[in-house]
């Protein structure tokens, strides 16, 4: 049974859990214990071995098909297609297993550079220890102080001005701040659990004592990570669709060779013959250069993003997020510089917003009145921030009011010099207040900054116009501090008084002059408002999913664009919304999906939100960096982790690593994807139509007892020489310059839709036709000889294989400037066919084995005709015919 510690007081914890409070537990206890809760680790998913990895590559249907192919080559004796296809399978999956080893790799170098907190501070025996973390055990008692990692969960005892930063866990980006009083409510959420803290989070400032209450996989920490490794990995969208596509041409391979097999018998022909031309056209049909391309084109995209800080994991991640529709992002350190800044001021009757733009108009009025510079003093003075100190650390509130003076020129050792410190109560939590008094050339002077409910019962006395007057609007300025604090805004009152004579302590709490309000937040990143617009043009929704408040989610939201009127209720949903999902009616789920915010997520429902857009045919992509965020990383269709500030955790699950942590990064990626799947399409079509063509050729010469135009070897030259390099040209296209301005595929969509089939089938026919066409008019009208025929055919094939990537360009581009046009890669891969034709040609052995012979310079310009014919047709259909 798992305990509301937090409801309980810590007495009572202590003695649930057979522990004193001063002592501790005794070593041989702590040893018991050990062996019953086990260490204090969280489970991680195993590293997969390099032997794995390799092992992996394997697991592909377009490789089973090659295998089979290779299988049959060495069956029939085929040795050099059966040895040319091996070659190919090693090849791709080399390049798949190195790319993805240096992924990994650039992973683990990550994982060395975090921080390990090794060693924790335990009471045992009534002694303070230093133990290994991963010893600790539920009732121990451990000593915290600034800068350290929690090592467990526990309740807190003790505790001194303690704040803990928890943004990792709830998703909160201000710390927060902590207190040892029992909570009335036993359903009181983690992120309102004040006198508990929680493993994995930060000790931001002060100090504290607490009781250990959960070890190991029993913490906040390692029941998410339970849940992360239960959270079913989905396949990419690519997997899925190269894998129908290879269950479709496993199917068009038997039908096809079972067709022309039975029409050769049928017709008379020998039925070794058609046998062994049927397992020629089997082996043709098999686009062997398929997973070659594919995996090379992935793993340049790979490369350019590794040029851009962006590890990729897994060759196929590159794609998927060019199919992603949606990104579900985390707010704190993604959308914002989790960092606290000034960001309204309310002096007066006036209430000036933006204020970290200094050189607004508003700002430059300020700096004219009396108040912005007593507000300003008492941000500097009243500040336990050291100068002196090369690197500031402090309290984020106190380093952003220094960094709201400096840009507003004030300076501050010299203000510090002209009014030294004489004594200070520092904050507290009970008083929530800092006080400090100073003397200068006018005598003395006492600031006062903390709570706006504290501070204004200091005070009888409001600065308005640089003169102090009666203070009788004190409800009308709690109605103003309540307003920011709805709006997400922390919020910090300041007052002050001067004397002349040294002021006493008594007299630091009374008669003060209430100067004004500063709201604080953490801002909006800059670089992120022109990403989201991106988005929108390219039709990809964003989705703010975070366990920060709602009204702080709709600033941020409404700062970066993602909401652009002031309807609360309608844009910022709660993720308590999604416990009970199943049962919400169509009008509800309909207004999810057009949401862009969601505030207050646990990681239970971050889950819930993110199946949620799968099951409704969305390809969902998940940013985030905090352990709250490491189940929701694995559920999405693609996780994306912060390489700086992301937990070693949230990297681990993530499949793409942002090393910069920027946000426009994603947009880069996103690009890319949508190049790698418009560039696959592209190669798949040419590839498909070129093998298409090989078929028909074959097929209907063989019916119509012609001469063959390919024979088995030359079958292998094709598909090994001639189809892959330009495909592979393909692969390598930057693509079209408006791709971010297009919407996103359909989740669903193949890789081949109908209208791609289409397309194969009429560029295949289109090449087959000049084949053929050569064929007869060799056979009927120049009467060649069977060898000559053959060669006439196969040159006409092989030019009109390499002029068919001209066809591949949208219909709406210029035939003559376009993504194919303008790729040098193309140009060069139709220069190293035509030389290695030219070799094949010229070198006896080769020829010998290709069945090559001297054709004549007439004859060689017939082919071209013939060739280019078939690019002509392709052109006249695709711009006068309305199609392809």
């Amino acid at each position: 049974m798992i305990l509301n510690y937090f409801s309980i007081s810590f007495q009572n914890v202590a003695k649930k859990l057979d522990t004193n409070i001063n002592k501790g537990i005794s070593s041989k206890e702590a040893l018991k214990r050990l062996l019953y809760y086990k260490q204090n680790e969280i489970l991680k998913k195993e590293k997969q071995s390099k032997w794995k990895i390799l092992v992996n590559q394997f697991i592909d249907p377009i490789i089973y098909i090659l295998t089979i192919a290779t299988l049959i080559a060495f069956l029939f004796q085929n040795w050099l297609e059966g040895f040319a296809i091996l070659i190919v399978i090693i090849i791709t999956t080399a390049i798949g297993f190195f790319m993805e080893l240096q992924a990994r790799q650039s992973l683990e170098a990550l994982r060395k550079m975090s921080l390990s907190h090794l060693l924790s501070q335990v009471i045992r025996d009534g002694n303070i220890l230093e133990v290994k973390t991963t010893m600790l055990v539920p009732g121990d008692i451990i000593i915290l102080k600034r800068g350290d990692v929690v090592p467990a969960d526990a309740r807190l005892i003790s505790v001194e001005n303690l704040m803990i930063k928890e943004a990792s866990l709830t998703g909160e980006s201000i710390p927060v701040e902590k207190k040892t009083n029992e909570l009335r409510s036993i359903n009181t959420p983690i992120v309102s659990q004040n006198n508990m803290i929680f493993k994995g989070t930060t000790v931001f400032s002060g100090s504290g004592k607490a009781i250990v209450v959960a070890t190991g996989m029993n913490t906040q920490l390692g029941k998410i990570q339970e849940m992360a490794i239960n959270a079913k990995e989905e396949h990419t969208p690519l997997e899925k669709k190269l894998n129908r596509l290879s269950g479709r041409l496993i199917w068009l391979t038997f039908f096809f060779t079972i067709f022309i097999v039975i029409s050769g018998i049928i017709r008379g022909n020998d039925i070794l013959l058609m046998f062994q031309t049927g397992i020629a056209l089997a082996v043709a049909t098999i686009p062997e250069g398929l997973p070659i391309v594919a995996t090379i084109a992935l793993a340049h995209g790979m490369l350019r993003l590794s040029k851009k800080k962006v590890i990729i994991k897994k060759l196929e991640d590159v794609e998927t997020l060019g199919a992603t529709n949606i990104i579900c992002t985390d707010k704190t350190g993604t959308l914002t510089e989790d960092e606290m800044k000034v960001q309204t001021i309310v002096l007066g009757t006036q209430l000036i917003e933006n204020t970290h733009s200094h050189e607004t108009h508003f700002l430059q009025k300020l700096k004219q009145r009396k108040d912005f510079d007593a507000l300003v003093l008492t941000g500097i003075l009243c500040n336990d921030v050291q100068l002196s100190i090369q690197e500031r650390y402090g309290d984020t509130i106190d380093l952003s009011l220094l960094d709201f003076a400096e840009q507003n020129r004030f300076d501050l050792k010299s203000i510090r010099n002209n009014n030294p410190e004489i004594f200070k109560i520092p904050f507290n939590t009970k008083s929530k207040m800092m006080i400090t008094a100073h003397s200068n050339i006018d005598g003395y002077c006492i600031y006062m900054k903390g709570a706006f409910e504290n501070v204004v019962t200091k005070c009888n006395m409001i600065l308005k116009n640089g003169q102090s007057k009666l203070f009788d609007t004190k409800e009308e300025w709690s109605d103003k501090v309540n307003d920011l604090a709805s709006k997400g805004f922390r919020t910090l009152a300041f007052a002050y008084k001067k004397t002349i004579s040294k002021p006493e302590k008594e007299d630091l709490l009374e008669h003060l002059t209430f100067i004004g309000v500063i709201g604080f937040i953490d801002p909006a990143r800059k670089d992120v408002k022109p990403i989201i617009e991106s988005y929108k043009k390219a039709g990809i929704k964003v989705i703010m999913v975070t366990g920060d408040h709602p009204g702080t989610a709709k600033k941020i939201a409404t700062d970066i664009g993602l909401l652009i009127d002031n309807r609360f209720e309608e844009n910022v949903f709660l993720g308590n919304a999604f416990q009970n999902i199943e049962t919400l009616s169509k009008n509800e789920k309909e207004q999810f999906l057009n949401a862009s915010v969601f505030a207050r997520v646990t990681p239970e429902q971050k889950i819930a939100i993110i199946t949620f857009f799968q099951k409704n045919n969305n390809i969902v992509g998940m940013i985030g960096d905090g352990i709250n965020d490491i189940p929701a990383l694995k559920k999405a269709d693609v996780g994306i982790a912060m390489g700086i500030r992301g937990t070693d955790a949230a990297r681990e699950a993530a499949d793409i690593i942002l090393l910069d942590d920027k946000f426009i990064a994603t947009e880069l990626a996103i690009k890319q994807g949508r190049v790698i799947f418009q560039n696959i399409r592209q190669f798949v079509v040419y590839l498909l139509s070129s093998n298409f063509a090989e078929i028909l050729s074959v097929g209907v010469a063989a019916i119509l007892n012609l001469p063959s135009p390919l024979l088995p070897l030359q079958i292998l030259f094709l598909n090994v020489i001639t189809d892959i390099f330009p495909a592979l040209a393909l692969g390598l296209g930057k693509g079209e310059k408006d791709i971010m301005q297009l919407p996103p595929k359909n989740a669903k969509e193949p890789i081949m839709t109908k209208q791609h089939w289409r397309t194969t089938i009429i560029y295949g026919i289109s090449i087959s036709i000049a084949v053929l066409g050569i064929t007869v008019y060799s056979f009927f009208v120049l009467k060649l000889s069977t060898n000559q025929i053959n060669n006439m055919g196969f040159y006409t094939l092989i030019s009109a294989q390499l002029l068919n990537v001209f066809n591949m360009p949208a219909r709406h581009l210029s035939f003559f400037k376009n993504e194919v046009t303008t790729n040098i890669w193309v140009w060069v891969a139709i220069v190293l066919c035509v030389f290695l034709t030219y070799l094949a040609y010229i070198t006896p052995v080769i020829s010998k084995a290709l069945s090559l012979i001297p054709l004549s310079s007439n004859q060689f310009l017939t082919i071209l005709i013939f060739s280019v014919s078939s690019l002509v047709l392709v052109q006249i259909i695709k711009r006068f015919g309305g199609t392809l």
